[in-house]
């Protein structure tokens, strides 16, 4: 055999042998993010590699972290438990590769602070027959890390003109709206839509419609989808409810809901009718319901700039000046579903969605 044969069969067999790693790099292990919330309710996580193809959300174990380094715990106990309670394919890895959204708990079992999806889940498993439904509009801001301000922000404009806009005049960050878009769509995440939104360097996503629990899972992964892109941009994303002061717009989380009897009505009653009676109880609990609808909230919901009152309860037709709102086709057709727009950009879903269950439904 001569030498350059010889040599081509050498390379050929390192080549062959590459390409074997490299398809069990994709198709035998699994690389799973585990994903949580620091003590501040922002984003951490960190990489597991699994030497095999896992899919199922209860083939990943249980993990834990350094609780001390996002305080959440003490130095001379500081463990924390990460519980695995969804998982999203990874639209950036691709392949088999996994998402994994986790709760938090002590080592006793006992939840953090933080933790509440355990407490909807427990709402909503008391009535399934009711089959909720939720859609949630996310509103947040692009910031400019250089300026701290919005990106596109000029003190000399007014609002108004980039609401769903086009052109470089107007619309600014639209490229990381799109791939956000598209990583939350190969995810597997319930995304129905994306605009811009009032003021400069603002966006919108929504969430939905999903039922129960689903909703804030699926909203928490989207947000940790937009943080990580954003990321790779040198943005940073601002989800608090008043960013610009001023003659701005704030960013909110409107949330849509509707049950099954909303949506159907039953025999000598329409869903508009148990729509009227959920926005009637909503009425004697309002205060306890902007306790938990975001932090800040006060600063945005002034009466203007399309909010109500932060401590006024109102309702009206078509009204986005009210804190609930019925459709023009939700009256008309008697039945469908109504919109609180109380909810602030920086709401924990879970809170959100399982309190509009707890009241209107659970009557608790």
């Amino acid at each position: 055999m001569s030498s350059a044969l010889f040599d081509y069969y050498i390379f050929r067999n390192l080549y062959n042998n590459y390409l074997l790693y490299r398809i069990k790099m994709v198709f035998l292990h699994t690389l799973a993010e585990y994903i949580w919330l620091g003590g501040n309710n922002e984003f951490r996580s960190k990489t597991r590699v699994f030497n095999e193809e896992i899919t199922r959300l209860d083939q990943f174990p249980k993990w834990n972290y350094d609780g001390s380094s996002t305080e959440q715990a003490q130095g001379t106990d500081s463990e924390v438990i990460l519980v695995p309670r969804q998982i999203f394919t990874d639209p950036f890895r691709g392949s088999n590769h996994i998402l994994v959204w986790c709760e938090t708990t002590r080592p006793d079992g006992t939840y953090l602070p933080n933790s509440h999806r355990h407490w909807a889940n427990e709402i909503f498993e008391k009535n399934k027959g009711s089959e909720p439904w939720f859609g949630l509009e996310q509103e947040y801001f692009m910031i400019n890390t250089i300026t701290q301000k919005p990106l596109g922000y000029d003190e000399n404009k007014t609002q108004g003109q980039f609401y769903c806009s086009v052109g470089a005049e107007n619309a600014f960050g639209r490229g990381l709206a799109e791939e956000h878009l598209r990583a939350c769509v190969a995810a597997g995440i319930k995304i129905s839509g994306i605009n811009a939104e009032v003021a400069p360097g603002q966006w919108e996503f929504q969430i939905g419609p999903c039922t129960g629990i689903e909703e804030g899972d699926h909203m928490w992964m989207a947000r940790y989808l937009l943080v990580y892109l954003a990321e790779k941009c040198n943005i940073t994303i601002d989800f608090e409810p008043k960013p610009l002061a001023g003659d701005w717009n704030g960013s909110g989380c409107h949330a849509n809901y509707s049950t099954k009897e909303m949506r159907e009505g039953t025999v000598g009653k329409t869903g508009l009718e148990y729509i009227d009676e959920a926005i009637e109880k909503l009425s004697h609990k309002h205060m306890e319901h902007m306790a938990v609808y975001g932090s800040g909230n006060e600063q945005r919901m002034t009466g203007a700039h399309e909010t109500a009152s932060y401590d006024t309860f109102s309702h009206g037709v078509a009204n986005r000046g009210a804190s609930i709102r019925r459709g023009n086709d939700t009256v008309n057709n008697g039945k469908g579903y109504f919109e609180d727009r109380r909810p602030s950009s920086n709401c924990d879903p879970y809170l959100v969605t399982g309190m509009l269950f707890k009241t209107t439904i659970l009557d608790e």
